[in-house]
């Protein structure tokens, strides 16, 4: 097959995930990037069975690691495309792709694709969590990563974008416990980013929020002018209680439990109880929050 496509993985002790990833897409990209942040695992080893394009780069933000990826690997194809290691191609979005990439009109210089997630083993089907729309491939030069510390997407520089019928799938291998510390990463993230969107801590590059706008804008918009401003704490109940009742999580079965009640209430009670603990520490030591985040925190900002 192997269309005019580079796509980008980035990666990191992803031992688990990269093989199954790499399978899906050796037959259908014309070059295969890995950006890895000093794997200690096997990654690497697994990766050059399939590509000798590698790279390594240390690690700030996944925005800026993307963005080093953009500029400055050798990519010499007419469309870019970003997968994640724990991603994979469905031969449906392979099959769509090889009949319509050639079709685009010139003035179209991004394509949406779904994503659907599986946790245990089930995909997660109800709870709003599909689909997940993601600009996932774009003209060279076409589109860039926001300079996000949490909830980055690829913007489009200028240009129309298309959305295509088929989906990505995402499905971890790593267990519950790597989640979790994931997601403990995450929720330090998260929190300073809601606290500089309430109090403008510092600048971001960021996809304008907009409730007619495109997925990502519309969730953008609830975030700030809605969720942002309901009370601590009572809106994780809320949230969760809306994913899993009134979005139908709950018929995604014992899986969907774990994963709405993890993912849609106890990290974002984990956010909150960050947000709580900054906000406390400053008021006491009488400082100001953005110090107070980095007496917390060694995270790049």
């Amino acid at each position: 097959m192997n269309l005019p496509i580079s796509v980008v993985i980035l990666t990191y002790n992803e031992e688990k995930n990269i093989a199954i990833c790499l399978d899906s897409i050796k037959d259908f990209a014309q070059n295969i990037f890995i950006v890895d942040s000093f794997s200690t695992d096997e990654t690497l080893e697994i990766a050059k069975r399939y590509t000798d394009k590698i790279f390594q780069h240390t690690f700030e933000t996944q925005a800026k690691q993307f963005n080093w990826g953009l500029d400055n690997l050798p990519i010499n194809t007419e469309w870019v495309m970003r997968l994640d290691a724990d991603e994979v191609l469905s031969l449906e979005l392979k099959d769509e792709l090889q009949n319509k990439l050639n079709t685009f009109s010139s003035d179209t210089r991004g394509l949406y694709v779904k994503r659907r997630v599986y946790f245990l083993g089930k995909w997660m089907r109800f709870g709003g969590y599909y689909p997940i729309w993601l600009l996932r491939i774009w003209r060279k030069g076409m589109a860039r990563s926001e300079e996000l510390i949490m909830d980055e997407h690829i913007k489009l520089i200028k240009g129309k974008s298309c959305y295509l019928t088929n989906d990505i799938f995402e499905e971890n291998k790593k267990d519950i416990n790597w989640w979790i510390q994931k997601h403990n990463d995450y929720a330090t993230r998260e929190a300073i980013s809601l606290l500089n969107l309430k109090y403008s801590l510092f600048k971001n590059d960021t996809l304008k929020s907009n409730i007619l706008g495109t997925q990502e804008q519309k969730k953008r918009w609830i975030k700030e002018e809605v969720y942002n401003k309901m009370p601590m704490f009572f809106r994780t109940l809320c949230y969760f209680l809306y994913r899993y009742f009134l979005r139908l999580g709950f018929l995604d079965g014992k899986e969907g439990l774990i994963w709405h009640f993890l993912q849609g209430f106890w990290y974002r009670f984990l956010v909150d109880a960050k947000i709580y603990e900054i906000q406390s520490k400053a008021r006491k030591e009488n400082k100001n929050l953005l110090t107070t985040i980095h007496e917390l925190y060694d995270i790049a900002l």
